[in-house]
């Protein structure tokens, strides 16, 4: 039998695969279509200390290769999260990774107290969404981003993976001040900022103007930060931009994954993650590999 187990964050994932916040909701509309007990873990939508409504529309556009959203991360709030929607996903054996936002170091910390006492398996701090005033900043500046960072995880009851943002010049370094901040982990990449024009109506096609690009197009440049965050922080990694197969996980496994997240892929395949735990286990038989973690940063 293959391993395919690994550790995130000091927690047992058991297998590397696990959804990306924003795009499998808390996982009860899917749960229709897929067995949520074979998935790694699920990362929820975003959640806030208040009620956020999000951007005015539109707030999503096709594009070559992938998608435009502007969402602007609308939820109903951490209380709302908690007496909702946890106890769903309590029904099933996978991980719960709760991403938490805010606009300021304030807001991330509320919300963070909200989770006090709350039993929650790995929390993914946002400092990097592109739609939101605010978290781009903290998520841009090394300084701000540790800060973050710290005030988060002094209140967090469970491990912080921090989520960042590929609008910068070098993410390596907003990788080494989270983890001088306490990060257990870093989550990368998020949605690569762009926008699309309505040529008929001259104007953007988007409410917001410009949103976050994700989908395949971006897969190089996620694997690109992948690979350089693995070689300058010693904490694990949860990779994802793009990852639309088993043989697109294995590539950020390559690059010094320890566990991927699958995004975008959910909307074109709703069994896309299932696939592709299948086709990494198919690789593995292929290539005689009896433990996942003999691929991790193999071309480091």
């Amino acid at each position: 039998m293959k391993k395919l187990n690994v550790s995130l964050a000091g927690v047992n994932l058991k297998n590397p695969v696990v959804t990306a916040s924003g795009t499998f909701g808390s996982g009860m509309e899917y749960s229709q279509l897929i067995d949520l007990n074979r998935l790694g873990g699920i990362t929820v939508k975003g959640v806030s200390h208040e009620p956020w409504d999000g951007n005015p529309p539109h707030r999503v556009a096709e594009t070559y290769g992938g998608m435009l959203n502007a969402i602007g991360l609308q939820n109903p709030s951490a209380k709302a999260f908690i007496d909702d929607e946890l106890p769903f996903l309590r029904k099933y054996d996978t991980k719960i990774i709760v991403n938490l936002c805010g606009r300021t170091v304030e807001d991330l910390v509320a919300v963070t107290e909200d989770f006090s006492g709350v039993d929650i398996d790995l929390y993914e701090l946002n400092i990097s969404c592109p739609n939101v005033a605010g978290t781009p900043i903290i998520g841009t500046d090394p300084t701000e981003a540790k800060k973050a960072t710290k005030a988060v995880v002094a209140r967090a009851n469970a491990p912080v993976i921090v989520k960042l943002t590929p609008n910068v010049t070098n993410i390596a370094d907003i990788a080494k001040a989270c983890e001088e901040g306490g990060a257990a982990g870093i989550s990368l990449i998020n949605s690569v900022l762009g926008m699309k024009i309505d040529i008929r109506k001259k104007k953007p096609l988007l409410g917001n103007i410009m949103g976050g690009l994700s989908g395949p197009a971006i897969k190089p440049i996620a694997l690109r930060m992948v690979y350089q965050v693995a070689k300058a922080v010693n904490i694990p990694i949860l990779g994802m931009g793009g990852i639309m197969t088993g043989e697109d996980a294995i590539e950020f496994i390559m690059a010094g994954a320890t566990a991927v997240a699958v995004g975008t892929a959910n909307f074109v395949n709703p069994r896309a993650t299932l696939d592709i735990l299948e086709g990494i286990e198919t690789f593995m038989n292929e290539e005689n590999i009896t433990d996942i973690n003999q691929l991790r940063g193999i071309i480091l």
